[in-house]
C-alpha cells in the first residue's frame, strides 16, 4: 500500500510500505477515505532529524472498516468510522472519566517509533479498535465529510481549549492563533455562548474566516502591543477565557498576559519547549492554566449533532484537497501559508 513517509525536515515522500494488517485480537484495519495534514505535522516538517527515523504521517481520518480482530465486538466490516488522533481502550479508569488521551493503553498515530502508524495512507491498523473508532451513519452526507473529519482532532481540540478555559455564556474569550485549531476554538467559544470572542492573528484570510465563524474582534498586533489591545477591548482587565492554540513560548506568554485576573487559559497547542512561559505572571494573577492533548473521542457525541444539523461548520477550515500523491506539496503549501489546512483523499 502507499503511505506518506517523512524522512527528515522538508523531506516528505509517498512510498510503498507493508500493507496494514491485523496484529492483535483487538485490532481493526480501516481503508482511509479522508485524512488531512495538521498544523502539528509542520513541527517535524521543520525540524525532524534523519537520525530519529522515518515515520508514516497523519493522525486524523475517516475510513471504512475492512478487517476486525477476534476480540472486536463494537465494529463490523463496512462501518464508516472517525479515527481520533489517539488510540484508547475505552474501558480503563481514564477512559471512563472521558480522558481517553490518558488511557493506560494509549498510543498516538503518526508520531514515529513512540506511537502507531499514520493515516496519510491508503489503510491503517487501529489498535484498541472498539474504544478508539467512532461509528458514523452509513449514509452520512458526503458534503459533511470535511466537518466530520474535524472530529478526529481540530474541532475536538478547539472545544477542549474552550472547556479547559471555562468558556461561559456572556463572558469574553481570546483565541491565540489563527490556524485550524484556533478557528475551531472560535466555533467552540461561540457554541458555548461567549459574548466577546477576540482572535489574535495576522493573516487576513484566516481572521476574515474567524469573523464569519463568530469572532467579534481581531487583534493583529503581537507581544506587548497585542496584550495592550486585548485589554483595551475588554475594559482594561483582559479576557475571562484564553485559548492557546499555537504552542510556542511567545504565544503562551501572550495567552497568560491577556487573561484577566482570576481567568483561565486552555492550552492545546503542542508545546515546543520543556518549560512553560508565563509561570510567574499566571501565579500572581491567579490565572488557572489547564489543557493538554484533547480527549476528542469523548467530545464526538456532543459535537456531532451540531455538525449534522448545520449549527457548526468546522469543515470550513479546509481550503485545499489533494490525493495521496499531492501530500508532499500539501505540506509545502501549509508550511508556506499558502493553505490553511489540507484534506487528503487517498
Amino acid at each position: 500500500m502507499r503511505a506518506t513517509v517523512m524522512h527528515a525536515a522538508g523531506d516528505v515522500r509517498v512510498e510503498d510500505v507493508p500493507d496494514a494488517k491485523i496484529e492483535q485480537p483487538n485490532d481493526a484495519v480501516i481503508r482511509i477515505t479522508r485524512a488531512c495534514i495538521c498544523g502539528s505535522d509542520l513541527w517535524p516538517y521543520k525540524s525532524l532529524d534523519p537520525a530519529e527515523g522515518a515515520r508514516i504521517m497523519g493522525h486524523e481520518a475517516i475510513g471504512v472498516v475492512e478487517e476486525i480482530g477476534g476480540d472486536v465486538t463494537n465494529l463490523r466490516k463496512g462501518d464508516l468510522v472517525v479515527m481520533p488522533f489517539a488510540s484508547s481502550d475505552g474501558t480503563c479508569e481514564f477512559c471512563r472519566d472521558g480522558l481517553q488521551t490518558e488511557c493506560v493503553h494509549r498510543g498516538f498515530f503518526g508520531v514515529g517509533a513512540e506511537g502507531f502508524g499514520g493515516a496519510q495512507a491508503e489503510a491503517l491498523r487501529i489498535p484498541n479498535a472498539d474504544g478508539t473508532l467512532y461509528v458514523l451513519a452509513a449514509d452520512s452526507d458526503e458534503a459533511l465529510m470535511p466537518s466530520l473529519l474535524t472530529l478526529a482532532d481540530v474541532m475536538g481540540t478547539g472545544h477542549h481549549a474552550a472547556v479547559a478555559s471555562n468558556v461561559e455564556p456572556g463572558k469574553s474569550v481570546a483565541v491565540v492563533g489563527d490556524g485550524a485549531v484556533g478557528l475551531c476554538g472560535v466555533i467552540a467559544a461561540k457554541r458555548l455562548g461567549a459574548e466577546q470572542i477576540i482572535v489574535l492573528g495576522r493573516h487576513a484570510d484566516r481572521t476574515d474566516l474567524a469573523r464569519e465563524l463568530g469572532a467579534t474582534d481581531v487583534v493583529a498586533e503581537r507581544g506587548e502591543e497585542a496584550v495592550a489591545r486585548v485589554r483595551e477591548l475588554t475594559g482594561g482587565f483582559g479576557a475571562h477565557s484564553v485559548l492557546e492554540c499555537v504552542g510556542l513560548d511567545a504565544s503562551t506568554q501572550t495567552a497568560v498576559e491577556v487573561a484577566r485576573p482570576g481567568g483561565a487559559v486552555g492550552r492545546v497547542g503542542v508545546p515546543q519547549e520543556e518549560t512553560m512561559a508565563g509561570g510567574r505572571g499566571s501565579f500572581y494573577a491567579n490565572v488557572t492554566i489547564a489543557g493538554g492533548p484533547a480527549p476528542v473521542r469523548a467530545y464526538i457525541e456532543e459535537l456531532l449533532p451540531d455538525i449534522l444539523d448545520g449549527a457548526i461548520e468546522p469543515g470550513r477550515v479546509f481550503d485545499r484537497t489533494v490525493d495521496l500523491g499531492g501530500v508532499p506539496d500539501g505540506y509545502r503549501a501549509m508550511n508556506e501559508r499558502e493553505a490553511l489546512k489540507v484534506m487528503v483523499r487517498p
